[in-house]
Parts: C-alpha cells; sequence; structure tokens
C-alpha cells in the first residue's frame, strides 16, 4: 500500500486544491491531507489564513480523494513523516528545480520517501483570490489602494 501526503493551507478552497488532491490520489493507495495550521502559515506567508485551520481542515476532509487529513502544526517536514509514514510527499511543480525544492526531495530521500511534483495551476491561487477580496473590501469601505 502507497501512502501519499499533500500538504497545504487550502484556503479559498478552489479548483487548483482540487486538482492536486485528485492528482495525488491518482498516484497511491491512500491520501492524507495536510492541513497547515493558522500559526505556521502566519509565520511562513505572513499573513493569517481566512478560513480558520479547524474549518478548512472540515473542508479537505469532505473531500471525496482525501482519506484522512493531518493538521501541520510543526514546521519540520520529517516530524509531519515520523507521525503519519507517507511514502510519497506530492508538491506542485512551482517547487521543482528550485532550492527549496532540491532541499526538501533531499531530507526526504534520506528516509524513503519520493517527491512527486504536479502542475501548478497558475490561473487561480488563494493569493489572487485574497488580492481580489482585498481590492473590493477596499472599494466597499471606500479605502481603494492606489
Amino acid at each position: 500500500m502507497i501512502i501519499g501526503y499533500a500538504a497545504g493551507a487550502f484556503d479559498l478552497f478552489h479548483v487548483g486544491h482540487l486538482n492536486i488532491l485528485r492528482q495525488a490520489k491518482s498516484r497511491c493507495d491512500f491520501l492524507i491531507a495536510g492541513v497547515v495550521s493558522d500559526e505556521r502559515v502566519e509565520s511562513s506567508k505572513g499573513y493569517r489564513p481566512v478560513i480558520p485551520t479547524l474549518e478548512r481542515a472540515e473542508i479537505v476532509e469532505n473531500i471525496s480523494y482525501v482519506d484522512k487529513v493531518f493538521i501541520e502544526t510543526s514546521a519540520n517536514r520529517l516530524d509531519t513523516w515520523a507521525e503519519t509514514a507517507f511514502d510519497v510527499f506530492f508538491k506542485g511543480d512551482d517547487w521543482k528545480g528550485t532550492a527549496k525544492g532540491r532541499e526538501l526531495e533531499s531530507l526526504f530521500s534520506a528516509v524513503g520517501v519520493r517527491v512527486e511534483y504536479f502542475p501548478y495551476t497558475i490561473h487561480t491561487s488563494s493569493t489572487k483570490l485574497r488580492s481580489a477580496l482585498d481590492m473590493l473590501s477596499s472599494s466597499v469601505t471606500g479605502n481603494v489602494k492606489a
């Protein structure tokens, strides 16, 4: 049995998230979706998610491709691996060939985990959705940013 792991903030859930989970499930027998905690998202991206951790976890848990949800609280990927024992780590291909991607591959190869990349959905992202919501909110309140 191949256990796969796909992690993300999964904030403002969109088709790109669904595509990653669908593709990940097609390449493993059991898929664990790692939902990154609010605190970890804030420390790595500099903002808190719009949707709180437990609500994001509930949304992801109800996606048919997901067999289990794991809430990530540690920045150390090996801590996550020790708790979930996955064989394959899935990531968007925006990491492929980058320093962070090579570091991830090296880290996991030491424990026998392979990293597989999927196409990143460029036209839809939580960052773009968040920006659109910020602009809409600003125009409604009259605080349009230049």
